[in-house]
């Protein structure tokens, strides 16, 4: 089977057999454990729970590295494509369980028994899921039914050893329109899995050695408890933000200049862009910053329309205009402005086993009419080049439209920004961010502070309201889901 070579022909580094001798005392605990259960085939059910900068990534590699130097298929996944690049044979959970986009709380995984799928996770050692905090425990509750089924047993997971990962300070499952009850009712800890999933807690922060004072800030921002006055507003490091002005664009500018420095002389290096991004809160200030920047981006433009149509709409009742002026989420604009070297995020699934999964990041090395050539900017497939053309994509839940939309354009969408969920997963050493607003949900104002390494590389932008100045921002935090 197709899959199953596929995850035997993944090759280990001794550089990832050698992180054991690296790990802290918390993540070596946690790494014999797993490790003894796997060798001696004994079901268990992991939770490795930890702020950012504790190194869960650094224990999941070491945990495979182990496994696959033994000869047994160690299954990589994670709810992000960002945070699945980031693990040697790392793939989307979408992509890999095959887990259907619609879930009720009977949904099953959409493959046979026969197909490569079932046969790959049948004879899996491990599964690692990381990022789980974020995806719908429908999703879980899925795989695990699918697991038992194929297994042929009724312990959790069909008898696995699964490693789930997470971080429930960040955000949590997006329930669209949901209010506090129902997105806290969509998460991991509301799961019939979750009071037998054993834990294990990291604790030591790696980056706190760098600028323990902000790690210190950090922690107290995810856990909210850091001091708030009128409706959840905390004061930010005076030293992190960006004075606003009464002219937005000047402030605007300011950030840039703080997170794109020489962004000309520097504009064709990979290593310069990748470690640089805006964040903001909603697509349309993403979409306001990323016009801005291509703007400014040196080099000629380059021009794509998408081609717009509505299923089952035989009698037009559509205009192609208004098609073309709105842009749900997870489509590409209509418009699609791009410069050679430009860097873009991937919104589709398009070759995860290449790396080239919903959320990998790129720069644009040349382009046709019809082709974008790019190449992948980080994760285990960086430097790769790769060809990107156009294909049809609809919306897969919006329920502000009355009708299917179906787009054709290349599933892009330029990267100087993005939303501080699509973020949630990397480190970005060089990070700005943008709040004309406050933000909206659980864990967001964490997840923002927390994707950089230290205050000297983060700044923030905050448009400040009638009576607080800049310095303040609100965070919300639901603290009952801490509590699980």
């Amino acid at each position: 089977m197709r899959e199953v070579r596929e995850e035997l022909s993944i090759q280990v580094d001794q550089e990832d057999l050698d992180l054991y001798k690296s790990l802290n005392i918390d993540q070596r605990a946690g790494f014999d454990e797993i490790i003894h259960h796997v060798f001696n085939n004994k079901s268990r059910v992991f939770f490795v729970d930890g702020p950012g900068g504790t190194g869960k990534t650094f224990l999941y590699k070491a945990i495979l590295a182990r496994v696959r130097s033994e000869g047994l298929i160690g299954i990589a996944t994670a709810t992000s494509g960002i945070a699945a690049s980031i693990l040697p044979g790392g793939r989307t959970t979408h992509s890999r369980f095959k887990v259907p986009i619609t879930l009720k709380e009977n949904s099953t995984c959409t493959f046979s028994k026969q197909d490569g799928t079932a046969k790959l996770l049948r004879m899996a050692s491990l599964i690692i899921w990381d990022e789980a905090a974020m995806i719908r425990r429908q999703a879980v509750e899925c795989l695990d039914r699918s697991l038992q089924d194929i297994m042929g047993c009724t312990l959790p997971f069909g008898g696995k050893v699964m490693v789930f990962g997470g971080d429930f300070r960040q955000v949590l499952p997006v329930v669209p329109r949901g209010n506090r009850a129902q997105v806290t009712d969509a998460s991991l800890q509301r799961s019939y899995l979750w009071d037998n999933m054993h834990k294990i807690r990291l604790t030591r922060n790696m980056r706190a050695q760098t600028d323990p004072w902000f790690s210190s800030y950090l922690l107290r921002i995810g856990n909210g408890t850091e001091e708030t006055i009128r409706d959840d507003y905390v004061r930010l490091p005076e030293d992190i933000v960006i004075g606003y002005t009464h002219d937005n664009e000047d402030s605007i500018n300011m950030l840039i200049q703080n997170v794109f420095p020489s962004l000309v002389q520097n504009a064709r290096l990979a290593q310069y862009m990748s470690t640089r991004a805006i964040l903001s809160t909603k697509n349309e200030h993403v979409d306001q910053l990323n016009s801005k920047m291509i703007a400014m981006f040196p080099g000629e433009e380059k021009v794509y329309h998408s081609f717009d149509s509505v299923d089952d709409d035989s009698v037009n009742n559509y205009p192609i205009e208004f098609l073309n002026s709105i842009t749900p989420n997870g489509l590409p604009p209509h418009v699609l402005k791009v410069k050679t070297n430009c860097p873009v995020i991937l919104l589709r699934n398009l070759d995860p086993n290449n790396g080239l999964c919903n959320g990998t990041r790129l720069m644009v090395r040349a382009f046709q009419d019809n082709a974008i050539d790019a190449e992948i900017v980080a994760g285990q497939h960086q430097g790769k080049r790769v060809f990107i053309t156009r294909i049809p994509m609809s919306p897969s839940d919006d329920i502000s439209l009355p009708f299917k939309l179906k787009r054709k354009q290349f599933p892009i969408r330029l990267s100087f920004a993005m939303t501080i969920n699509k973020a949630q997963g990397q480190t970005i050493p060089n990070v700005g961010i943008y709040l004309p607003e406050p933000v909206f949900s659980h864990g967001q104002l964490y997840v923002a502070l927390s994707r950089g390494v230290s205050r000297s590389t983060t700044r923030v932008l905050v448009k400040p309201n009638q009576e607080l100045d800049c310095n303040f921002t609100k965070n919300i935090v639901y603290k009952d889901v801490l509590n699980c």
